[in-house]
């Protein structure tokens, strides 16, 4: 019976096609199914056979280990050169946005302070 391995939902195509690459590397059988038409499911990387999971696991965890060292490493090269996108740079690119979000918490925090107020009334 097969396995799902990955589940695709907001994985990068990079990330997918580099995980089938490190499969069809290490022999294991594999099959990819793509997203329904109407968002219901987002799709999977599934191995054929249910043997080979711990293997793809342990291939899988040392992938991501060595993409989460890449991430880091770009971040920190970003941050050293001053390219890395801060708080201001994302309300100069979308304000209405910020805005937006703000007030939605400002409201959240008050709807959950009204039952306190209101019982110590």
């Amino acid at each position: 019976m097969a396995k799902l391995l990955l589940n695709l939902r907001y994985v990068p195509d990079d990330e997918a096609a580099d995980v089938c690459a490190f499969l069809d590397e290490a022999g294991i059988p594999w099959y990819q199914t793509r997203p329904s038409p109407f968002g219901i499911s987002s799709g999977g990387i599934w191995l054929r056979d249910n043997d080979d999971l711990p293997r793809a696991k342990a291939l899988m965890a040392a992938y991501q280990a060595r993409r989460q060292d890449r991430a880091r490493a770009a971040q920190a090269q970003a941050e050293r050169d001053g390219t890395a996108e801060t708080f201001a740079d994302i309300v100069r690119a979308d304000p209405k946005r910020v805005v937006l979000i703000v007030i939605a918490i400002v409201f959240l925090i008050g709807l959950m302070a009204v039952p306190g107020y209101m019982l110590s009334r």
